[in-house]
């Protein structure tokens, strides 16, 4: 039963490391913000780690980088410079079409095709941008930080 019990620890901890890994990116000020707030459950018009929705997310994220966003997602869509998905950097906010009425979901891209965000099902989480469901409703992408802005926060 202690081998048993043992083998479950383990194959649990490897498959949390594996997952944790998977988010491909560093320790910079955007990650360690982000991961502060992985697993926060997803509440609808929340702004902060007690719940977020997806706009609360992205805003909270970026006023702790001492960036200010606009509270809706539409709205910070326009808040940025538009970015081809072949020229995203990490920090980039990435939008979606996910009830057919235009942009109402955006998540924050961090590098190697995932991206964060705080999903109404499962809360605040990391995600492919590649996945079947975000891949056809990607709409765009946005551009906030600026380049030496990116250099001091987002980058490793």
């Amino acid at each position: 039963m202690k081998k048993k019990l043992t083998a479950a620890v383990m194959g649990l901890a490897i498959a949390f490391s594996v997952a944790s890994a998977g988010n491909a990116h560093a320790d910079s000020q955007l990650d360690n913000v982000i991961d502060s707030v992985v697993g926060t459950p997803y509440r609808t018009a929340g702004t902060t780690p007690n719940g977020f929705d997806c706009s609360g997310f992205t805003s909270y994220v970026f006023d702790k980088l001492n960036i200010n966003l606009p509270r809706q997602s539409s709205s910070q869509y326009s808040a940025g410079s538009k970015v081809d998905k072949s020229d995203l950097r990490a920090g980039d906010l990435v939008f979606f079409n996910t009830n057919g009425r235009g942009i109402s979901h955006v998540g924050i891209y961090v590098g190697n095709g995932k991206f964060a965000h705080s999903s109404s099902s499962n809360g605040v989480r990391y995600d492919s941008l590649g996945s079947s469901y975000y891949a056809e409703r990607y709409v765009g992408a946005a551009r906030v930080m600026s380049t030496s802005t990116y250099s001091s926060l987002a980058s490793s």
